[in-house]
């Protein structure tokens, strides 16, 4: 887990520190599916304001995740580049939509806040490619290497009276 102690910055109102830091990326599970950030640890820009009210900080990193595409279980990569900013009021007395989930003990949890960024940044459904056709539900082939379609007989008895008329005819 990779955090940053706020004690050692001495900022007062309107100065800002920013510094390159390195994240450590834990793997994410979506859809059911796990999904592995490769490398596992990637360079960060870190820039962190003192405003008269509280703290704002600004997070930016490049992520590659690795995992099954969710529609044909071959495997899918999807790069973000993730741009987060987060607020926390100095007041504790302050509302709680003012204060960072990420601050705590004056330390700022890079990771979790990473992680929770790069979920945001992500599509509903993590593809091998955009225009995948996923599994065949009749035989569970891949259709994007195999494309068919199954012949299905619909046999209502209840037709089958037409059904002998129309072979006479």
């Amino acid at each position: 887990m990779t955090s940053f102690n706020l004690r050692q910055l001495k900022l007062r109102s309107g100065e800002q520190f920013r510094d390159e830091v390195e994240l450590e990326l834990e793997p994410l599970t979506s859809g059911g599916q796990r999904y592995l950030p490769i490398p596992e640890r990637v360079p960060a820009e870190l820039a962190i304001t003192r405003a008269s009210t509280g703290t704002a900080f600004e997070l930016r990193f490049r992520a590659r995740l690795h995992g099954p595409c969710q529609r044909c279980l071959a495997d899918a990569v999807v790069e973000r580049d993730v741009s987060a900013r987060e607020y926390h009021a100095s007041n504790p007395a302050s509302p709680e939509e003012l204060r960072s989930p990420y601050v705590a003990d004056d330390r700022l949890d890079l990771s979790g806040w990473a992680r929770d960024a790069l979920v945001l940044s992500l599509p509903e459904q993590l593809l091998c490619r955009a225009d995948c056709t996923g599994l065949c539900p009749e035989c569970g082939k891949n259709l994007n290497e195999e494309p068919h379609e199954h012949k299905r007989e619909e046999s209502d008895p209840r037709w089958a009276v037409l059904a002998e008329l129309r072979e006479r005819l």
